[in-house]
């Protein structure tokens, strides 16, 4: 982290579950989300679309290969630069309007509702001191998340607080415990991950800003979403801490949980993953470069996976948690870092043991399998995971390029390799989208190939990536890093 590169949403009242089809694989019943009606994709309701965090769905978002060429796009100014994703919702109320509206939450916790059609700004909700921390390192490059009841989202600011949002309006309520800080040092915890929601709990994450100024840790917090009480707390460093520490109170730092995705909520919802960056490890209360499985919603610790080479990669800063952990099905998942390994795990004994890991020292090492990111270079997103006619395919971009892996026989095969670097992919429609954060724009894939189909026009960014739903491709650019309180949002449609 040292050197960090640059189902329809329902009306109140109604809750549905996720449909099977978003990603070919079984349905998690305590999941509230819906993100289709039918076959078709008309909602995105966090980032990676479930909080299985594929970033891959088999429903139509209506756009597709013989429609692809006729999109067109407008660009939208924001109050604030977007180092995230998107949110939509495609029968939001607001105000006077009905329809689909897009939600953002920008570098300095500003959080806007934009119409997807126009790109009309219909409100903004600015947080209580924003200035004292506008234009300054102290940012959030998380992603908001809709609630399932379609009254409220869920948004981070860089004071470490989660805000609940009316959609109507933007107001904040404040009733119950809302606001909620989910650290005791801003200035040096930084939210940086996508919130998820399993069930009644919203779960965010900490970690560090860039330069590593300790003390810091990396947290999982779960929040009851309708009273904002923090219901658990897991600490990567002094773990036998179960409630949200100083961090100069511990002895050890970092450990962040920086990735994009932060936690990855296993089907079924009765436990989740995370990884962490450098810190010190010894198996017991510190777990730097780990991937940890934890249950929900106690928050204890099940099982571990930790790299032989964890001191190495603590001393060199080389973050195994750059990127999360991303589900397979089959019991299998896979993780890569700063360090160019895709390394295949077994979620039944994540380090090589059979779980749960209390009474025993976490072993080193247990991954089955180890593969090339795209050109060797350090991962910083998310990938994609496409389950599709009884196949299961796996899409990963970096700063170096773009890769495309099979999943055969319990081991990843890889597909192809292109030349152009990316963000998280995305696939929907038959087609794989990622947006280029050197150059700009989007490339569009046939997923089996690594020749583009098209390209959608677009500028530099940074850790953005588009989603693709009910008609439109949205796609923030901008780097937080630069610092700026404004940015831009590319809005194209067939219409």
């Amino acid at each position: 982290m040292r050197a960090g590169l640059p189902a329809r949403l329902l009306t109140a009242g109604a809750v549905v579950a996720v449909i099977a089809a978003c990603a070919g694989a079984p349905a998690t019943a305590r999941h509230a989300h819906s993100a289709s009606a039918g076959t078709s994709l008309r909602s995105w309701p966090e980032f990676g679309l479930t909080p299985q965090r594929l970033d891959a769905t088999n429903l139509s978002p209506g756009i597709d290969a013989g429609n692809v060429h006729e999109l067109h796009g407008r660009a939208v100014a924001l109050p604030g630069t977007v180092d995230s994703s998107p949110v939509f919702a495609p029968d939001a109320r607001v105000g006077g309007f009905h329809g689909a509206v897009i939600f953002v939450d920008t570098t300095y916790g500003r959080t806007v509702a934009i119409t997807a059609r126009s790109g009309r700004l219909l409100w903004t909700y600015t947080p209580p001191g924003y200035s004292s921390w506008a234009a300054s390192p102290q940012i959030t490059t998380s992603t908001p998340l809709l609630d399932p009841d379609g009254r409220w989202l869920y948004a981070a600011s860089p004071n470490g607080r989660l805000h609940k949002l009316s959609l109507a309006n933007g107001r904040e309520t404040r009733a119950g415990h809302w606001p909620v800080s989910i650290t005791r040092d801003p200035e040096r915890e930084k939210i940086a991950s996508a919130l998820n929601i399993d069930g009644r709990y919203l779960i965010a994450t900490t970690g560090g800003y860039i330069g590593d100024t300790p003390p810091y840790q990396g947290h999982v917090i779960l929040v009851d979403r309708s009273n904002g009480r923090i219901v658990r707390i897991f600490n990567t460093l002094c773990s036998g801490r179960r409630y949200l520490q100083r961090p100069a109170t511990c002895p050890a730092s970092d450990s962040a949980i920086l990735s994009r995705a932060g936690a990855v909520v296993e089907p079924g919802g009765r436990s989740l993953l995370v990884d962490t960056g450098n810190g010190p490890w010894n198996g017991r209360s510190d777990f730097g470069d780990s991937v940890l499985e934890l249950t929900v919603p106690h928050l204890d610790l099940r099982q571990a996976f930790t790299p032989r080479n964890q001191e190495e990669l603590n001393l060199q800063d080389i973050d195994l948690g750059s990127s999360a952990p991303a589900l397979l099905g089959g019991g299998l998942a896979v993780i890569a870092g700063k360090d160019g390994v895709l390394r295949l795990l077994s979620l039944h004994h994540l380090d090589g043991h059979n779980p749960p890991l209390a009474g025993r020292r976490e072993a080193l090492g247990g991954e089955l399998e180890r593969l090339s990111t795209p050109g060797g270079g350090e991962l910083f997103t998310a990938p994609a995971v496409w389950h599709h006619g009884g196949a299961t395919d796996v899409f990963v971009a970096d700063f170096e390029g773009t890769a495309a892996f099979a999943l055969r026989h319990g081991r990843l095969v890889r597909l192809w390799e292109a030349g152009a670097a990316g963000t998280s992919p995305i696939v929907a429609g038959g087609l794989l989208y990622v947006y280029e954060p050197n150059e700009g724009g989007i490339e569009v894939y046939r997923p089996l190939s690594p020749h583009p189909l098209d390209r959608l026009p677009g500028s530099p960014g940074h850790w953005n990536s588009p989603i693709v739903v009910d008609g439109f491709v949205v796609e923030p650019e901008g780097d937080a890093n630069e610092h700026l309180t404004h940015g831009r949002l590319e809005i194209f449609s067939l219409r």
